[in-house]
């Protein structure tokens, strides 16, 4: 963490590279662990020798003194550093572990006589002296028992040394009072009656049970008992399937009925709602629960199959509640993420979320990650799935902490807990806890483990339940009396059966998607072939109030002298009233929506100045490099501009969950170029396309993709706006192309304004964020302006007297009508679809009926066949031609031949290609030039 908290002020002084506390400047006395200094060793054998000067002893013996405390703290600093290796964390006892030789007393010089010889410590272990005998023993409960902890790869003194004070010492151990084991043993026991409840009454049904890691349970519990001890007042959790309808249910509270209901196939919600709804166990809920008189609110994020997709929408959904509660260093809201071992391990997004923990923007004030380690992923052995020893060595890299427990010790599993919401309070860091565990039924209830793992599987028949060895041991200690248990276990059936007998009736009540944040918005009240505009103009006063500040420099600001141009011709844009280019228009959308009250949010690859030198919404000084952002000037609304990791499907999952927790913020992502949305194809898929209709969970979010071909190769020519296209029904997204900065104002204003949700995709210009075709005026952002679905070009001859028309969508638009100008083609008309989804068809059908004369229609495109818009727009202009009455029954086709590859990188071709499908389109001649890539034969 810097100390600019969880999300900075926009403003942040000093140069971009400057972090605190790095790179160190000491070597202290912790982090010297395996490699001391001299000034180290020096103090310490001074130490020694000073005590045994003291006691008498002879030159001989106080030279052997310095040696053995020398020795003797080699040997504590290795326990620190590698004691997790020879700590019992198997519960199946299959993970060989042998006690490494570095952690043996001969191996730092201690053997016969010497293990029982008095060595001065000076206060280390809390000992003044001690034999190497005893310390041993010490370090042995403290870094080899249920619990190993790993953190001398953490550079911080202070963090080392907290994580030590709670670990080390000859009084250190687990305690809790004999009230909280009974505790503990309850939810064991419910965790594993709830499991076996379900396996009896949905006999071979997926469930994805919490079989032999039943300690999650009491352990997330002690999550949310101690982080509102320490203020939390919201937990967002997010987890994978195994496991989650325990959580639900005996943690998240949600009604036993209800999920009895959903076995049986009933909807979690109303009947009247509508959607695909999803496996139970990939639902979320939302609940409040309270320990010692302490309220927290729980949230669990629906999510896919795709394991650890749900983590940066946590993260992000977190970040956003607390910038909402004015949370700075997130203490009162924490994300608490589940894993399994293998995907924690195997998937990347886990590092790209990981990346996020400690920068402004993206941080969450220390996220709790906790690996439900199964020791296998579905059929794959740890020695194929990774290739570090840990599942959790991936945590390294952000110089988290991690403790790895026995899951079948529920006492040290919710002392890891305690632990790391200790840690997490301190210190405001991510943490990890690996959980040793196993899945007694296989990947899910229907598989059968022993075709892969025979000799793990004969071990788990025959190895005792966790409720079973805790409550033997709670008997030894005479917590409990025997056969307590068993009455336990009674009562919890019971009251199952009264559930499964009440599932019969039950209906769920209302869908819980408008409430909190989401007051006041609701579904579209319109169908999505309606025009559902809404007011988005501004008048002239807010319009040259947004314009001063936008063009305002500050004395104390030196900005860069092109920069300085750039302000100026903004200047003159709005001192004359013309030329407003993209990025003004932008500016002005988000400026004046934070005028209005809605704060808005950038983020993205280089957004601040933007990829092609554009947008300029963060001026750097250029004597001190500090950073003026005009739009923080507007208010009352907060307005921030990230430039993000280099990441896409991390930071696009992060700003969908913002986006999920605040719908009244502008949420934009952008990608660098349209084409790298790719990397993030499982966010769109899976949460920003079909979250609402799996989940009922509406959403906000813009995706600015910069997409036209420009001959600038196959990697940033397209934004692939066939696969958001394809993705496109049931009013689920918006997908939009404009070719004006006004009718882009409109667009994001229009985001905002209206009483609903959807996520909006826009395919951005490249080349036209200079044109000098691609302007507005003043009129167009004012007045009765709004968003236009169809546009026309001022050329276009009257309706009646068209004999051409070429639909089409983008840049290619300007390339048509520069064409037909100079060709002197009267009849032609050219008109862009500026929005594709939903798609236009009423306004078009009406433009069709008053084109009364017209002969030929064409779609134009620059994008290959088998890509951009065609098969999706075919069947849609055939049905718009059918319902006017058009003599065409068909559009005909014009632009690039199919292809793999979205665009050819060599200049001369390109240029080619593109004319010649602009002179198709217009029944132009063929030119002489190149012809098209060749079909592969």
């Amino acid at each position: 963490m810097t100390d600019q908290g969880i999300f900075s002020e926009p403003r942040e002084p000093g140069p971009s590279w400057a972090r605190t506390g790095w790179p160190l400047d000491t070597l202290d006395d912790v982090n010297a662990g395996l490699d001391p200094t001299r000034q180290t060793i020096e103090k310490l054998a001074a130490g020694a020798k000073a005590a045994a000067q003291a006691a008498g002893a002879s030159a001989a013996e106080v030279e052997q003194a310095a040696k053995d405390s020398i020795n003797a703290m080699m040997l504590i600093r290795t326990y620190r550093v590698r004691g997790h290796l020879a700590a019992d964390l198997d519960p199946l006892g299959l993970s060989k572990r042998e006690l490494p030789s570095d952690l043996t007393p001969e191996f730092h010089g201690f053997s016969g006589a010497a293990l029982d010889r008095p060595v001065w410590l000076g206060g280390t272990l809390g000992l003044e002296k001690a034999t190497v005998r005893e310390i041993v023993a010490i370090l042995r409960r403290n870094y080899c028992g249920k619990v190993g902890l790993e953190y001398m790869h953490i550079n911080d003194l202070e963090e080392r040394r907290f994580l030590q004070d709670r670990m080390e010492g000859k009084d250190a151990a687990i305690s809790f009072t004999p009230e909280g084991k009974k505790a503990i043993l309850t939810k064991v026991v419910q965790a594993e009656q709830w499991e076996q409840f379900l396996a009896r009454k949905y006999v071979g049904t997926k469930r994805f049970g919490l079989d032999g890691g039943e300690s999650m349970i009491p352990a997330m519990e002690a999550v949310i008992k101690y982080g509102g001890q320490y203020g939390v007042k919201e937990i967002v959790f997010g987890m994978p399937h195994r496991g989650r309808l325990n959580m639900l249910s005996n943690v998240m509270g949600k009604p036993y009925r209800a999920i009895f209901s959903e076995f049986a196939g009933g909807s979690a919600n109303p009947d009247d709602v509508g959607g695909s709804g999803d496996v139970k166990y990939h639902l979320g809920t939302s609940s409040d629960r309270s320990f010692d008189g302490i309220s927290v609110h729980l949230s669990l994020v629906a999510n896919p199959s795709h394991l650890e997709a749900v983590d940066p929408v946590v993260l992000g959904k977190t970040h956003a509640t607390q910038v909402l509660r004015g949370d700075r260093e997130g203490k009162e809201v924490l994300p608490v993420l589940l894993h399994g071992d293998a995907a924690f391990a195997g998937q990347g997004i886990v590092a790209e979320c990981l990346g996020f923990s400690g920068i402004p923007g993206y941080a969450t004030g220390g996220c709790l990650h906790f690996i439900v380690n199964n020791q296998i992923g579905f059929t794959t052995s740890p020695q194929f799935a990774r290739s570090s020893p840990y599942p959790s060595d991936v945590a390294k890299m952000v110089q988290a902490p991690i403790l790895h427990v026995n899951g079948d010790d529920p006492e040290a599993v919710t002392f890891a807990c305690k632990l790391a919401m200790d840690f997490r309070h301190a210190f405001k860091r991510d943490i990890v806890i690996d959980m040793w565990c196993y899945r007694r039924f296989g990947h899910n209830e229907g598989d059968e483990p022993s075709f892969t793992q025979p000799l793990m599987y004969r071990e788990i028949r025959k190895h005792p339940a966790v409720s079973k060895l805790y409550a033997a041991r709670l008997e030894a200690e005479g917590v409990i009396p025997t056969g307590w248990t068993a009455g336990e276990e009674a009562a919890f059936t019971s009251l199952l059966e009264a559930e499964f007998e009440a599932a019969n009736s039950y209906l769920p009540n209302k869908a819980d998607w408008f409430e909190g944040r989401w007051s006041g918005l609701g579904r579209p009240s319109t169908p999505e072939s309606e025009r559902r505009n809404v007011v988005t103009a501004v008048d002239d006063a807010l319009f040259d109030e947004i314009g001063a500040i936008l063009t305002k420099v500050p004395d104390s600001c030196a900005i860069h002298r092109t920069l300085v141009r750039v302000v100026d011709a903004r200047r003159q844009m709005f001192e004359t009233g013309e030329g407003f280019d993209w990025a003004t228009g932008e500016a002005l959308a988000f400026g004046t929506l934070l005028r209005e009250g809605y704060p808005v949010r950038l983020s993205g690859q280089d957004s601040g100045r933007g990829t092609f030198s554009q947008r300029h919404a963060v001026w750097v000084d250029q004597n001190n490099g500090s950073k003026y952002i005009p739009l923080t000037e507007v208010g009352p609304a907060r307005f921030e501009v990230r430039d993000s990791p280099l990441s896409e499907y991390g930071v696009l999952g992060f700003e969908y969950g913002y986006a999920l927790a605040d719908p009244k913020t502008l949420v934009l992502w952008e990608a660098q170029f349209g084409d790298f949305a790719n990397g993030a194809q499982i966010m769109i898929d899976q949460f920003i396309a079909a979250g609402e209709a799996k989940w009922l969970r509406a959403n906000g979010l813009v995706m600015l993709l910069p997409h036209g071909y420009e001959g600038q190769g196959p990697e940033h020519s397209s934004a692939r706006p066939e696969r958001f296209l394809q993705l496109c029904a049931e009013d689920n997204i918006q997908v939009a192309n404009c070719t004006t900065p006004a009718n882009y104002f409109h667009l994001l204003r229009r985001q905002m304004h209206r009483d609903f949700r959807k996520p909006l995709v826009v395919l951005t210009p490249k080349s036209l964020l200079r044109s000098k075709h691609a302007v507005s005026s003043r009129a167009d952002f004012t007045g009765d302006s709004h968003f236009r679905r169809l546009l026309s070009d001022p050329a276009a001859p009257a309706d009646k007297d068209v004999k051409r028309l070429i639909l089409c969508t983008g840049k290619v638009a300007y390339d048509l009508i520069e064409a037909r100008d100079e060709a002197g083609l009267a009849d032609t008309a050219i008109v862009r679809i500026e929005q594709l989804y939903p798609f236009p068809g009423d306004p078009l059908v009406a433009r069709l009926k008053r084109m009364t004369n017209v002969e030929d229609v064409v779609w134009c495109q620059e994008e290959p066949k088998n890509q951009g818009y065609w098969y999706f727009i075919e069947d849609r202009l055939e049905a718009c031609l059918a319902k006017a009455g058009a003599k065409p029954a068909r559009a005909r086709y014009a632009g690039r031949a199919e292809a793999a590859s979205p665009a050819t990188g060599l200049a001369r071709r390109h240029a080619a290609e593109q004319q010649a499908l602009v002179h198709d389109a217009l029944g132009l001649a063929a030119a002489a030039a190149q012809p098209q890539r060749k079909k592969a034969s």
